[in-house]
């Protein structure tokens, strides 16, 4: 007995697909062809807004940090399950399982905090024009962007250290695609209490505190947009918040649906595969395809990419 627990507290088997055996070769192209694009796109967005002095911005420098944390955000949880469609244990050890969990809760964490910063600069642009170059400036938005580093690890450290405080004896099977809190609770033979305050005592107040920072920003906007007599005006004020604000209403769907009561079984997984998979590949393409500076910066990396190899063909 003491074998099998140990064995138990020390590794655990991810069950996420098993129901779709039939399907592993055409979920495996699917899922590796969604992380390819995800990665080429965030990271040829961080690339490009480091490279381009015009996206050196509050506006860009938010969203080069959010597509940072997509990226994390996907390769915490996508090779692993890559690996898994073809594995015959899909085992993971517990030690993996945590750190899998840890850069999740980072990137999730940093994503709330970097979406709230993104709606408090477009506040500050439509409502404030006259002030917003003196009150956010680049090194308030780089000063925002480390303390949403810093309290995403923070967070991250508090609930992963909580959940080495459990133990997991009733079963190692993890019906997820992934080690997420919740599956994880399920399993714990030790009383999820104290985890689950620690959900209350700081989870919650940082989604009541970004949601909130989102929702006021974008209804002072609404407001003074409709104050404009200008229809040019309203335009590009719309234009201007509507990829932000159909992220934002994405993201935060897909993660209130994902925090409602525990439900045994597998039915996050749709959801999880949503904000986990999913919006990290829309992110880059919903700020790139209606966003004119960063269209023009990619025909400009690209004119000149193309030139220096027609020289060099000379």
């Amino acid at each position: 007995m003491v074998k099998v627990n140990q064995s138990l507290t020390t590794e655990f088997i991810l069950t996420g697909f098993s129901d779709h055996p039939d399907l592993k070769t055409l979920l495996f192209l699917l899922f590796f062809a969604i992380y390819l694009i995800t990665m080429v796109g965030n990271l040829g967005l961080v690339a490009l807004i480091y490279m381009e002095r015009r996206l050196h911005t509050p506006m860009y420098i938010f969203l080069g940090n959010l597509a940072l944390m997509d990226s994390c955000c996907s390769s915490a949880i996508t090779p692993k399950m890559l690996e898994n469609f073809f594995s015959e244990d899909r085992k993971i050890t517990l030690y993996e399982c945590m750190a899998q969990f840890y850069f999740l809760c980072v990137a999730e964490t940093a994503d709330c905090f970097l979406l709230a910063a993104m709606a408090y600069d477009r506040y500050m642009a439509i409502c404030s024009p006259l002030q917003y170059h003196t009150k956010m400036s680049k090194t308030l938005s780089i000063q925002m962007s480390i303390g949403t580093f810093i309290a995403s690890n923070l967070h991250s450290m508090i609930h992963v250290g909580c959940l080495l405080r459990l133990t997991f004896c009733k079963s190692n099977r993890i019906d997820h695609f992934f080690c997420d809190i919740l599956p994880l609770y399920r399993l714990s033979c030790t009383d999820p209490f104290i985890n689950e305050l620690m959900i209350y005592i700081f989870s919650m107040p940082i989604q009541i505190f970004t949601i909130g920072t989102v929702l006021v920003s974008y209804l002072c906007i609404l407001f003074t947009i409709f104050k404009m007599k200008s229809q040019d005006g309203r335009g590009k004020a719309f234009s201007t918040c509507a990829s932000h604000f159909f992220s934002v209403s994405i993201f935060y769907a897909c993660l209130l649906m994902y925090i409602r009561p525990f439900e045994e079984g597998n039915k996050d997984i749709p959801v999880a595969i949503f904000y986990t998979i999913v919006i990290p590949l829309l992110n880059p393409f919903i700020y790139s395809l209606r966003n004119k500076e960063v269209l023009n910066a990619l025909k400009k990396f690209t004119k000149g990419t193309g030139k220096m190899s027609n020289s060099r063909i000379i």
